[in-house]
């Protein structure tokens, strides 16, 4: 206690007076109590003065051996430096607080996190850590990120499929046997060549190449069931097919082409939509001044650039639809078309695997329904297909795509909401150095 009270009272003397309080303390009684005046000499017949300069090396040196300089305190350190340390490498690669802002919050930085930090929101905080980096020369500092302008190449790639579809479907209307069937095969092949081109290139390209492959491979299944798995499936409930498709419409395997020709010229539409959406996403991300208001700001853009993509499938399926002569099956087209477009919009922004689960399990769906037809004509199975059978009777054979598509379409729409409002979706790309 007494090491306390003297680092408490730095300014007090360590003289013969100013040991006479501990000392009459030890000494109790046998001491006078009386305090001596610093002015007046000591009485030479009192004996006070030699024990006080006899203790007053150990009250004097104890306090100097015994005190230490005060460790600061945890608290007192810099908060936002520590978590610069902990955020090194984003801090160094980051060219503007945008990019930092959105990083902290992909790694659960909140609000009322920041709040511990003593800024208001992320977006604050993150200007900091921006400025520190910047200050110390770290990390160059740019200008503000600008939204990604249209290329000349990615353009002429979404155009492409579309055209290859078209000229494919016009030469199998032109040719008949075998060469309909090399027609419709390199038409086939060319369609998906362009496709995969067109998905690699520009608002339609995935940035997260670590998630899990193989989208080609589904996308395949489910458009080559919107063009021969209604055909199959109504006549598999028949009894049929009896015969090879013949590439027509009215043959024992009939095929279903103005959606894919209504999907394949979509290409383009999807391209500028998703365009329009990452460079309105990016504005609304530089304007905000708060992860909420980021996300209340997103979510109407995300509704609005799903229903235009909606609205533009429907006036191609419907000029197919009447150039080809067809039945225009707007509730099958439309959901295969909003689960491809959400499905694609979700993985250019980083968040590939919800869509490649959700690819998985329709199109696992699609196979279900038409092999469960095929096994219920073995003997004591024919109770597996009459749910199919059921439902192909009472809503034909579309009910099946576009009850699988259209649950998958909604279940990725809402998980988009969820994702593509936060401001990590919507970071700069990081420059290649």
């Amino acid at each position: 206690m007494n090491d306390l009270g003297e680092l408490d009272r730095p300014g007090t003397p360590a003289g013969a007076a100013a040991a006479d309080a501990p000392s009459q303390k030890a000494l109790g009684s046998a001491t006078p109590a009386s305090p001596a005046s610093p002015a007046s000499p000591a009485s030479p017949a009192s004996p006070a003065p030699e024990p006080a300069a006899d203790r007053e090396p150990s009250v004097t040196q104890e306090p100097a051996a015994d005190r230490k300089p005060p460790s600061p305190r945890r608290g007192a350190a810099d908060p936002v430096k520590a978590l610069m340390h902990r955020h090194r490498e984003l801090c160094e690669r980051a060219v503007d607080p945008l990019e930092i802002a959105a990083g902290l919050e992909a790694h659960g930085i909140t609000e009322r996190t920041a709040a511990r930090f003593r800024h208001r929101d992320v977006f604050s905080l993150a200007e900091e850590m921006y400025a520190r980096v910047t200050r110390d020369g770290d990390a160059p500092a740019s200008p503000e990120p600008a939204a990604p302008r249209a290329r000349a190449d990615w353009v002429l790639l979404t155009l492409l499929p579309g055209a290859l579809c078209a000229a494919a479907v016009t030469v199998a209307h032109l040719t008949h046997g075998r060469s309909r069937l090399f027609a419709v095969a390199a038409g086939i092949l060319a369609v998906g060549l362009a496709l995969r081109a067109a998905i690699r290139r520009g608002p339609l390209s995935r940035t997260d190449h670590t998630a899990p492959g193989g989208g080609a491979l589904r996308i395949s299944w489910l458009i080559a069931y919107s063009l021969l798995g209604n055909g199959l499936l109504d006549s598999a409930v028949t009894g049929g097919p009896d015969g090879l498709p013949t590439g027509t419409a009215d043959g024992p395997w009939p095929l279903t082409v103005a959606p894919v020709l209504a999907l394949a010229l979509a290409c383009a539409p999807a391209a500028w939509i998703a365009h329009l959406f990452t460079a309105r996403g990016r504005r609304r991300l530089a304007a905000s001044r708060g992860l909420e208001d980021f996300a209340a700001a997103v979510r109407p853009l995300l509704l609005g650039t799903f229903a235009l993509f909606l609205g533009a499938l429907a006036a191609l399926l419907a000029l197919c639809a009447a150039v080809l002569d067809e039945p225009a099956v707007y509730a099958e087209a439309l959901a295969l078309g909003a689960l491809l477009f959400v499905a694609r919009l979700l993985a250019t922004h980083g968040f590939a695997y919800a869509p490649a689960v959700v690819l998985t399990a329709t199109a696992t769906v699609q196979a279900a329904a038409l092999a469960t037809v095929f096994i219920a004509r073995l003997p004591g199975l024919g109770f597996l297909g009459t749910p199919v059978e059921t439902l192909v009777t009472t809503w034909g054979a579309g009910s099946v795509p576009t009850l699988a598509c259209g649950a998958a379409a909604l279940a990725l729409l809402v998980h988009a909401t969820r994702k593509l409002t936060r401001a990590s979706a919507h970071a700069p790309p990081t420059p290649s150095r």
